[in-house]
């Protein structure tokens, strides 16, 4: 792995970790080559139509259903804090999520499905830590920024959770963790779930929180929410999601989850347009990570499918430990 000195005390960084002002660290490299996709390249151009297409097809799919999809892009930290960087330079509206509202400028229906959250976490970014600045994830902040955004574009009432309970945990979020020596600070992790019941948990999420691996859970994972309290939206919502929305009781999922009467988590950038037939929901939420918008989703996706081919073997595995002893 190639180090590169940082500037700020000392602090050496990777060739995937950039150091930059007043203890801020940002993802540049990886799989989803982040800083590339600030670039004119015929790459990143036609990952922008390709997104255009999509979203325009997921607005048109999901009005056939009978619901509203709303597109839900989490800026990188690039695109929101590049007044911090040190010494390397990105251009801002070269942005995928930016030049993705561009693109859609003439399709009014998919520009309105489609959330300006580079716009609005630009604008109070220097009020509130939007992002942990160990971390490539968003920070409670930043979540409930968005999540006001969404309850805004879809006339939902936001509950005001900001006295959730919460406790201080010092850590190295997972950009922190890469320098030398690694990097923490203080996160406040909030438990904002209070009347939302989760009713179901596919099986690998039942089968890894029961062997204390909830932390490995990715694509796949599936869970679903009912809150029958007082003054709850009464739709039905499904979100699409990544590990910005997870369905922990202190990120996107929990939240929405206390906002509306149902809603379903499925871990995935693509749609799958059979399990939204059959649930019939009233909003469909598709978030995406904007570093994520460098590979395209398959919106042929088959939830159950997936499940079975990825994690058939490991279920199968588990189920003798689970059965009870013969007599």
């Amino acid at each position: 792995m190639a180090i590169q000195e940082g500037n700020q005390g000392g602090i050496r960084g990777t060739e995937h970790v950039h150091v930059g002002r007043d203890g801020w660290l940002f993802l540049t490299a990886g799989s989803n080559n982040v800083v590339g996709q600030f670039s004119r390249s015929r790459l990143m151009a036609r990952r922008v139509r390709g997104w255009k297409r999509l979203v325009i097809a997921r607005v048109r799919g999901c009005e056939r259903l009978g619901s509203r999809y709303l597109h839900v892009i989490v800026p990188e930290k690039l695109t929101v804090y590049d007044h911090k960087l040190d010494g390397l330079a990105v251009k801002v509206r070269l942005s995928p999520a930016l030049r993705l509202r561009r693109a859609l400028f003439w399709h009014r229906r998919a520009r309105r499905a489609c959330l300006d959250l580079v716009g609005a976490f630009r604008a109070v970014r220097d009020a509130r830590d939007l992002y942990y600045r160990t971390d490539s994830h968003w920070s409670f902040e930043g979540c409930e920024t968005a999540y006001r955004l969404i309850c805004d574009a879809c006339g939902a009432a936001p509950k005001d959770l900001h006295n959730a309970p919460h406790e201080w945990l010092e850590r190295a979020g997972d950009l922190g963790a890469k320098l030398i020596p690694p990097q923490s600070e203080p996160w406040p992790i909030r438990q904002v779930q209070r009347d939302a019941v989760r009713v179901h948990a596919s099986p690998i999420v039942a089968l890894r929180e029961r062997t204390g691996r909830a932390d490995t859970l990715h694509v796949g994972s599936h869970v679903i929410y009912r809150n029958e309290s007082p003054g709850t939206d009464p739709r039905k919502v499904v979100l699409f999601g990544d590990s910005y929305a997870h369905f922990a009781p202190i990120m996107l999922t929990a939240l929405i989850a206390e906002t509306f009467a149902e809603v379903h988590f499925i871990w995935s950038s693509s749609l799958d347009w059979g399990y939204l037939e059959r649930v019939r929901p009233d909003l469909v939420i598709g978030q995406v990570a904007e570093r994520f918008m460098f590979q395209m989703p398959d919106d042929r996706f088959d939830l159950d499918a997936y499940a079975a081919e990825r994690f058939g073997p490991e279920l199968a595995e588990a189920e003798p430990a689970r059965a009870p002893a013969k007599a």
